[in-house]
């Protein structure tokens, strides 16, 4: 089979097949990838999300059928909203914890089907194709104030700052790639920090010019961002500023507007 979905809570993306690699993303529940290669235990996938490459597990997803993975892509996801929420397998009689964000398939009176296995599940859940704006956006970020930072995490207990960004769209439906850099390619550009709105993003560089950090920006002028946790601090013209430390910890490159 070419196609696969992760059916754990998180599952860990390393950059080469071992456990002792680099985690470089996760995947979440529902999340849907397809299969490039196989070395011994691990698979390497490209998340349809985002395009993303990386080595998983080959214990830890579940393969699909092609017309069932053609199904998932034209059907979309319901996306969770609750920071932890139990699924019942009712096929085999277990429990799955899934995160904030996770993506459910084929939603219908609080249950769904994967194959021949029945799930159903009570907790606060969006349509992924309900209409969204700025603010919705600034609101699904705070979701995940406090998370600790987590290099290659995209959940509420482990994050990073292009991980925030992309889960704070995706629970409003929106993809987004999932690299800060890559994330400076889309959408349009904002000329001013003064025309800049609640939801849209702000990049910022190191001294050679490369984009290494990501926020949202947020009402009065604000930023939430994933650096150490998830925060919020002010953004001016220059960058971010630490109140704390007293002093700029991030130079502001590029502001884009993406809906």
């Amino acid at each position: 089979m070419r196609f696969g979905m992760c059916n754990l809570s998180i599952v860990p993306v390393r950059l080469e097949p071992s456990h002792k690699s680099e985690m470089i993303t996760e995947l979440l529940f529902g999340e849907l990838f397809e299969i490039q290669e196989k070395e011994n235990d691990w698979i390497k996938v490209r998340l349809i999300n985002d395009n993303y490459q990386g080595w998983i597990d080959a214990n830890q997803y579940m393969p699909l059928y092609n017309e069932t993975y053609e199904k998932l892509t034209d059907f979309g996801s319901t996306i969770t909203l609750d920071l932890v929420q139990v699924l019942i397998n009712e096929t085999k009689n277990y429990m799955i914890p899934v995160v904030l964000g996770s993506s459910l398939p084929f939603v219908a009176n609080n249950t769904f089907y994967i194959d021949d296995q029945k799930y159903s599940f009570d907790g606060n859940v969006r349509s992924s194709k309900e209409e969204v704006n700025g603010e919705k956006i600034v609101e699904n970020a705070f979701m995940y104030l406090d998370a600790p930072y987590l290099w290659g995490g995209r959940s509420p207990f482990g994050i990073d700052c292009s991980g925030l960004v992309q889960m704070s769209y995706k629970l409003s439906g929106i993809k987004l790639l999932r690299d800060a850099g890559q994330q400076a390619t889309q959408g349009t550009t904002v000329n001013f920090l003064s025309e800049a709105t609640p939801g849209n993003i702000a990049f910022f560089d190191d001294e050679e010019g490369n984009i290494i950090h990501v926020g949202i920006i947020i009402p009065k002028g604000k930023i939430i961002h994933s650096s150490g946790r998830v925060r919020i601090d002010k953004l001016d013209h220059e960058g971010i500023y630490n109140e704390k430390l007293k002093k700029y910890t991030h130079k502001l490159r590029l502001i884009k507007k993406i809906i």
